[in-house]
């Protein structure tokens, strides 16, 4: 008995850890689509004389530093 309990415990782990990584994946997606956001505002206000250049500079350099964290698979969900 003490091995099945064992055995179920271990799979409820295993499953919790893998909800944690798919919402942890979620997060990190959602977040790179809101600097992707961010990015697409920045230089539209440039263009439009109500930004800056280096506002899309920085909002490049925050989506980069996502993207070297986190990898780009966002970007293929969009």
């Amino acid at each position: 008995m003490a091995g099945f309990l064992d055995r179920a415990k271990e799979q409820a782990q295993q499953a919790l850890q893998q909800g944690k990584e798919k919402v942890d994946e979620l997060q990190a997606q959602r977040a790179g689509g809101d600097l992707l956001k961010k990015l697409g505002a920045a230089y539209y206000a440039e263009k439009r004389g109500s930004g800056t250049e280096q506002a899309t500079q920085d909002a490049l350099n925050a989506l980069e530093a996502h993207i070297s964290a986190h990898g780009d698979g966002f970007l293929r969900s969009q």
